[in-house]
Order: structure tokens, then C-alpha cells, then sequence
């Protein structure tokens, strides 16, 4: 199994911990928890580059390895890290799972190349 995590935080008060697991060659699942939103639905999408020295302006595009269109999730056709949208309760936060298969964590095109 492979995993990986990414930690959330922003000077606006948004926080939160995101968990990526892949078994094997399936798919791969993403949980996480997160604070600080408004409330309603927020895209979910997963970005080139970790970088943020530079808040989103340094994260690069979405990540898109077969330089596919902007989608949702349930198109073939997309973005690899379009994940669709989470939604944020009245009270800010937002916790969810999403198990997609264009996000590999290894093998062909992983998720993580170059982020190590």
C-alpha cells in the first residue's frame, strides 16, 4: 500500500488534513478533514506542484499528466486532479471520501512523481 498526506493551512484560517492510500494498481482513496470554509460546495481538485510559498498562485495547475480537458469526476476526459466538489457545513467544516482512478500514488503517471 502506498500513502501520502497533505496538511492544509492558511492565513485566512483554513486548516485541515488530507490522506491519499493506494492498494496494489486500484484506485486510489482520499479522506480528509477540513475547517474554516464557507459554507456550500468547494471544488476539490489536486494541484502540479506543492508548492505555497506563494499561496495558490505557486501550486501550478491542476494536476493533468494526459493533458486532458477540464472535467468532472465521472468523465473519462478530465483533468487528472479534477475531483469534483466537497461539501462545507454550516459550521465551516467538511470531512469526506473520494476513490477515483486517475490519481495513482505509483506506477505509470504517480501522483507523487517529483513531489519527493
Amino acid at each position: 500500500m502506498v500513502k501520502a498526506v497533505a496538511v492544509l493551512g492558511s492565513s485566512e484560517g483554513v486548516s485541515g488534513t488530507i490522506f491519499f492510500s493506494q492498494e496494489g494498481d486500484g484506485q486510489t482513496t482520499v479522506t480528509g478533514n477540513v475547517s474554516g470554509l464557507k459554507p456550500g460546495l468547494h471544488g476539490f481538485h489536486v494541484h502540479a506542484l506543492g508548492d505555497t510559498t506563494n499561496g495558490c498562485m505557486s501550486t501550478g495547475p491542476h494536476f493533468n499528466p494526459a493533458s486532458k480537458e477540464h472535467g468532472a469526476p465521472e468523465d473519462e476526459n478530465r483533468h487528472a486532479g479534477d475531483l469534483g466538489n466537497i461539501n462545507v457545513g454550516d459550521d465551516g467544516t467538511a470531512s469526506f471520501t473520494i476513490v477515483d482512478k486517475h490519481i495513482p500514488l505509483s506506477g505509470r503517471i504517480p501522483l507523487l512523481e517529483g513531489q519527493l
